[in-house]
């Protein structure tokens, strides 16, 4: 279980890198596409699911969301269950603050679109997350075993 839950970690701080490549992959993608001469309007938003747009990266923006949505969230939950079994020093705690920190990413993510600010808190949260998810990673590596002293 001590592997598991340091495997656990480990994919949830890639899957932070993961969210900061594909988020940027789009954008760039998206400002290529309106130097190239398209327009970014309210029709392309509404029409996103029926018919999304095709620049270069527009996959990126589905992948962030997927993602941070529906994976990460799942990979946090499973990790915070884990934590009860694996014997890691200090594992539910920071099993907790990583579930917490989805928690908050996810709901600045929603919402920054009625409140753009949120976006700077979704952004550094990220760090939190992705912090809290390597020391939870580095907590579970073996326990190096030392041999008994032997007497003269």
């Amino acid at each position: 279980m001590r592997k598991t839950y340091r495997v656990l970690a480990d994919i949830i701080a890639i899957e932070v890198v993961i969210q900061a490549m594909v988020m940027v992959f789009a954008i760039a993608g998206l400002f290529k596409w309106i130097s190239d001469g398209a327009t970014l309007d309210q029709s392309v938003i509404d029409g996103w699911e029926d018919d999304p747009p095709a620049w270069t990266g527009s996959i990126g923006h589905f992948i962030h969301v997927m993602n941070g949505q529906f994976l990460i969230p799942l990979l946090g939950i499973a990790l915070l269950i884990v934590s009860f079994f694996a014997a890691v020093n200090g594992g539910v705690k920071w099993a907790a603050i990583i579930l917490a920190s989805i928690v908050v990413q996810v709901a600045a993510g929603l919402t920054a679109e009625d409140w753009p600010y949120l976006g700077l808190v979704h952004g550094l949260n990220a760090f939190v997350l992705f912090g809290a998810a390597l020391m939870a990673a580095r907590n579970a590596k073996p326990v190096p075993v030392t041999a008994p002293a032997t007497a003269p």
